[in-house]
């Protein structure tokens, strides 16, 4: 499985110019980045969140732990991470852990930290854990340009 069926769909309705970068199996943002020899910042992670009125997903810098208090303040919601139960319901054709940034395909809000825009390229999960798609910074601002953008991650220690 090279791309989860929605990602694939969105980057050819977009026009996406991309390429995929495989890696050695792995299970968290980190181990990924090390193991595809891209640095952690330009890693897009992606969080899926929840509250009363819904999902809402959360992409941020691999190298970042998400601050959900800014995140609330930002959306003026009550939000906390979703269950893993919810989100294999949510994504159902990714592997679990390997969620691509486009969750307006999956039909939710999302929110991107702005700390991801200082490079001039991104990489984020496929859908598995062992392709990486690549593409320049002006591709992905154009595949994300539904997302709404804000502050909420800091970098990790």
């Amino acid at each position: 499985m090279a791309l989860a069926g929605t990602l694939a769909h969105c980057l050819t309705d977009r026009h996406s110019p991309y390429d995929l970068l495989h890696h050695p199996y792995t299970l968290s943002s980190m181990a990924t980045a090390e193991a595809a020899h891209v640095p952690g910042d330009r890693l897009a992670k992606t969080l899926l969140l929840e509250d009363s009125q819904g999902y809402v997903a959360a992409v941020i810098p691999a190298s970042h732990h998400l601050q959900i208090a800014a995140l609330c303040e930002q959306t003026g919601r009550d939000l906390v991470l979703a269950h893993e139960d919810e989100i294999r319901e949510v994504f159902k054709d990714c592997e679990l852990g390997a969620i691509p940034p486009v969750a307006m395909a999956y039909g939710m809000r999302t929110y991107m930290d702005d700390t991801l825009l200082k490079h001039p390229d991104v990489y984020f999960e496929s859908g598995n854990h062992q392709d990486l798609v690549h593409m320049s910074m002006d591709a992905f601002l154009d595949l994300m340009g539904e997302a709404e953008i804000g502050h909420f991650a800091r970098r990790m220690m």
